[in-house]
């Protein structure tokens, strides 16, 4: 059996729930509180982080030793380009969105706006989420422009750059905080990722006391 111990919020899951997706993989969901690790999730992985990957009995744990893992387990339908110069571009992007997007954007608005309202049932602050809303607007530029140069994010063709970056911006979109209209080409390459069958079950997810944005789940917006 293979399983994912995810959650719907976590924009890693996600990244890895749509690589399995990509790669034709059969896995089963079981779903922990990101915010509040339970006993069964430590003993999997003791930092406490999701994803967590198991299959056979046997543990991946942490979002780029599963992606690494099942781009060398899996190497049908690879996420990598083979040149190298291109692989290095496509790296690049993910640790572009996994590490800076994230803690520029993602943590001050998703924390703020939905892991506090389950932690603490606090408002979110809105200092921070002004932070977050404007680092936003520079990450949107910066995925608009590449968006305008290149068939997908770090290239000609679809790839992990694109999964890292749309699992987390999906989150975003289903709080609606994510102005489209104001850039043409990164709507366009989204609405190419949201067409994608991986992404199916991506836009099933729901969060709970949270209604998704009106266009979250419309393939053309």
């Amino acid at each position: 059996m293979v399983l994912l111990v995810h959650h719907p919020v976590s924009p890693f899951s996600r990244k890895i729930r749509m690589i399995l997706a990509e790669k034709k993989m059969l896995f089963v969901l079981r779903e922990e509180l990101p915010w509040e690790p339970s006993d069964e999730l430590l003993k999997l992985n003791p930092a406490g982080t999701l994803p967590v990957f198991v299959y056979d009995g046997k543990v991946v744990a942490g979002n780029y030793a599963i992606t690494e893992f099942l781009e060398e387990a899996c190497p049908d339908n690879p996420l990598f380009p083979k040149e190298i110069q291109a692989r290095a571009e496509t790296r690049r992007l993910c640790e572009w969105f996994d590490d800076k997007f994230y803690s520029e954007v993602f943590r001050n608005i998703v924390s703020e706006k939905i892991y506090k309202r389950f932690i603490s049932n606090n408002s979110p602050n809105s200092k921070i989420l002004k932070l977050g809303l404007s680092n936003l607007s520079f990450h949107l530029e910066y995925i608009d422009w590449l968006a305008e140069r290149r068939k997908y994010l770090a290239g000609d063709d679809f790839s992990i750059a694109d999964i890292a970056a749309a699992s987390q911006l999906s989150i975003i979109d289903y709080l609606g905080d994510i102005p489209w209209d104001g850039y043409k080409n990164a709507k366009i390459w989204y609405s190419k990722i949201k067409s994608r069958p991986s992404f199916k079950d991506i836009l099933n997810d729901t969060i709970k006391g949270i209604l998704p944005a009106k266009h979250y789940a419309n393939l053309d917006f």
